[in-house]
This record gives structure tokens, sequence and C-alpha cells, in this order.
């Protein structure tokens, strides 16, 4: 199985609990003479196997990251490198609009507010690291497809 392939059915497992969940919980309880649309026993049954089939993929899938190694970092690193990059954009980006307010004043007398960074250079460090970004995911993408999970 390939590294994608492990993590689309990671990503399906996650659906799958999220909608037994939601499953149990309305048929856990029921008016006195009255049935269940469905067992939850056996749901939890079905909780159980996906969740434990999870945990497998999980660990399969660190350990995958762990030891693969792409333009000499692990995946694992790359990932952090990925999530840490996501968060600097964002904040970048809300830098971008603070700079980019404008404040009208009523009379010359009253305080005027001025940005201290400019909003076109902060853009232009935001389409920079977003160019990054995308490079850095499609680099990751590929690896995932050509990898073998461990």
């Amino acid at each position: 199985m390939k590294l994608a392939e492990a993590l689309q059915e990671r990503a399906d497992l996650n659906r799958k609990i999220d909608e037994i969940k939601r499953r149990l919980a309305k048929n856990i309880l029921v008016q006195e003479g009255e049935q269940p649309a469905e067992q939850p026993d056996e749901l939890l049954k079905s909780l159980d196997a996906c969740i434990d089939r999870l945990e497998t993929l999980m660990a399969a899938i660190n350990r995958t990251n762990g030891k693969t190694k792409v333009k000499g970092m692990t995946l694992t690193e790359l990932i952090a490198k990925k999530d840490a990059l996501n968060i600097r954009i964002g904040a970048y980006r809300d830098a971008v609009y603070t700079a980019s307010e404008s404040t009208s004043r009523a009379r010359g007398t009253e305080i005027r507010v001025k940005a201290l960074l400019s909003a076109a250079e902060l853009q232009k460090q935001t389409d920079a690291m977003c160019a990054e970004l995308r490079a850095l995911d499609n680099l990751l993408q590929e690896t995932n497809w050509k990898t073998e999970l461990q």
C-alpha cells in the first residue's frame, strides 16, 4: 500500500468514526417499548473496529513519515515545515489586512493612525510563502504516491 492510500484511508476512517458516533448517540436512548433504528451494541463493535484500524494506520504512517527522507529531510520534518508555514502565512495575511486599513479623520486635529509595516511588502512576502507552500505540498503529495507504507 502506498503512503497516499493510507492517508486516504485514514481520512475515510475519521469520517466513518464521526458518523458512527452520531448514529450511536441517536440510538442509545429510546422510549420504553420502542426499538432503536440501529442496535447500539453493533454500532459499538463497528466503532471499535474502525478505531483499531485507525490506530494501526496511524502507527504505520508515522513510522513511514519518520523514515522516509526527501531532500535531506524526513517527511515528518517536511510536514512540520508545512504546518509552520501555514501558521506564518495566516499571521502575515492578518498583518496585511491590518496594515491595509485606513482610518479617517473628521478634523485635522484628530489623532492620525499610520501603519508601521508596508502592506505591499507584507503581501509580497505572503505571496512568496504561498508559492513555497504549494511547492512543498506538491513534493509531499508526489512522495506520498511513490512511498510504500512501512
